[in-house]
């Protein structure tokens, strides 16, 4: 999976991240333990994550 970034994520729709969240929790999921793939879906889970949650918020 290629990263999501804090940048990507602020640019997506809110119903764009849901997307992506759903994609990248699958391609955890699915990748080897270790992997490139893994870290990359790791960390965009996390970026994902923190822009769903600057814009519940509000901020």
């Amino acid at each position: 999976m290629r990263l999501i970034t804090r940048f990507d994520a602020a640019s997506r729709s809110t119903p764009e991240l849901l997307t992506l969240h759903t994609e990248a929790l699958r391609a955890f999921a699915s990748a080897a333990r270790g992997s490139i793939e893994r870290s990359n879906a790791l960390a965009s889970l996390h970026n994902i994550e923190a822009e769903l949650a600057v814009r519940s918020l509000g901020l």
